[in-house]
């Protein structure tokens, strides 16, 4: 214990030396958290594919939580990428309590969202499940129209806990926001597991809903732990809650944009017929698992440093981190993704073919997954450079690339599915995110010279 003891107290000696070392440190902090997460995230889709395989129900399952998820995406997301730079700035600025009122007001307008966002998708969900699930039967759309209902709740329930995340990355308390997203998949199992036999999918779907309740329950005590009062109260349009709200503006447009080409794929995969919207779904798993760890560490970990820099006008310090993790990204992706196109059918097949799984949808899948992980060097880029753009207040130009994104995704799909059914839909994907990735630094580029 000892040793262990100093081995944590050098580490942390090293990681304060300089800004590119506490991002580091940053990164393997929450990157192993994730690791967590995500194992707990497989473990979930090895059951679920023992369960369910690529059949109507879960295909009802993935399309009833696509719009809920899609509207947490742009409402909460966008909110917490708007609110990170000025509460940072507010707090450097103007000390604790000031920041704890920025949050209380942004609290307000984000719950306000919500709701509105929760009625609409209520009064609207007849036509949204036909538009989305277009090439489902009667029976299916009404299974997923029920689905639809219990997974509506997620969006207050994950709108809140998104936000409590970022404050506390804000914070730089990184560990509790990286380790609470494990409670959902492991609640979903255990319904699964005590409820599927009876229940069937909506044993999935009820523990879903209940691992997100307890992980925003999580979160929230984190938080008020550190300091910060939960409930919301308006103190008013100040300069720093209009800042908050310009930023929003053009980020919620661009994630409406960007998190639609996931709503698309899933609408058009559903067109191609019975289980393709749960082969995609398979075939972007372990793409997940790896982006997500990456890309979370990374984007959590670089924000509050980039926001911080920004705010001190250290221009040096930011194109410096940025030569050093770029080099650092193309080093470790670029081999990574070769070897794991490479084995793509044998990982797909060691992981999930069991059960209802055949080896006819491992090999699909296989090609799906393939196509998808080309993407992994240019997302994790990208990514990079949307969390300057968003320290730089310019989030107008995210949302411009995202158009571009949709527009792109929209066209590839229509070429590469006449070429290669299914698994076309996940190239288009990796072809978008690099046009991507050369859109941001484009528009980076001039602002890294010059400063701003």
């Amino acid at each position: 214990m000892n040793s262990l003891s100093m081995g944590f107290e050098r580490w942390k000696g090293w990681c304060v030396r300089s800004t590119n070392r506490r991002i580091f440190g940053a990164i393997i902090s929450i990157g192993g958290f994730t690791i967590l997460v995500k194992l707990a995230a497989i473990a979930k889709q090895l059951v679920i594919a023992g369960r369910f395989g690529t059949g109507d129900a879960l295909d009802a399952f993935l399309i009833a939580f696509l719009a809920p998820s899609f509207a947490i995406n742009v409402a909460a997301g966008s909110f917490s990428a708007a609110l990170i730079p000025t509460f940072v700035e507010v707090r450097e600025r103007e000390g604790q309590d000031a920041a704890q009122r920025l949050f209380s007001s942004v609290m307000v307008l984000s719950i306000f969202l919500i709701l509105a966002i929760s009625g609409i998708l209520a009064a609207f969900s007849p036509t949204i499940i036909r538009i989305i699930g277009s090439g489902f039967s009667p029976e299916k759309q009404a299974l997923t129209r029920s689905l639809f209902f219990i997974a509506l709740p997620l969006l207050i329930i994950s709108g809140l806990a998104a936000i409590w995340a970022s404050i506390l990355n804000a914070q730089e308390r990184f560990a509790l926001a990286a380790i609470a997203p494990v409670i959902t998949p492991v609640a979903a199992v255990i319904a699964i597991l005590l409820l599927g036999r009876v229940w069937g999918i909506y044993a999935l779907a009820v523990g879903t809903v209940g691992g997100g309740l307890f992980e925003a329950v999580l979160l929230g005590r984190g938080l008020k732990r550190r300091g910060f009062y939960l409930l919301p109260r308006w103190h008013g349009l100040t300069p720093a809650v209009k800042q908050v709200a310009r930023q929003y503006a053009p980020m919620a447009a661009g994630a409406l944009l960007m998190s639609g080409t996931e709503v698309i794929d899933q609408s058009m995969a559903a067109m191609l017929g019975p289980g393709s919207v749960s082969a995609l779904s398979y075939g972007n798993k372990v793409v997940s698992l790896i982006i997500g760890i990456g890309s979370l560490s990374l984007s959590t970990a670089i924000f509050p440093h980039f926001s911080r820099m920004v705010a001190a006008n250290d221009w040096t310090g930011i194109r410096t981190t940025v030569k050093t993790y770029a080099r650092l990204i193309i080093l470790t992706t670029v081999p990574m993704t070769l070897f794991l196109v490479y084995l793509s059918h044998p990982i797909i097949a060691f992981l999930f073919e069991r059960g209802a799984f055949t080896a006819g949808d491992a090999h699909l899948v296989g090609r799906v997954q393939a196509l998808y992980l080309l993407q992994a060097p240019f997302y994790f880029l990208g990514i990079m450079g949307v969390r300057l753009l968003s320290a730089l207040k310019k989030n107008h130009v995210l949302m411009g690339i995202s158009a571009a994104n949709l527009l792109t995704n929209i066209a590839g799909n229509y070429v590469f599915m006449h070429f290669w059914g299914l698994p076309g839909i996940s190239l288009s994907t990796s072809v978008v995110y690099f046009i991507s990735m050369i859109l941001i630094y484009l528009s980076l580029r001039s602002g890294l010279r010059t400063g701003a």
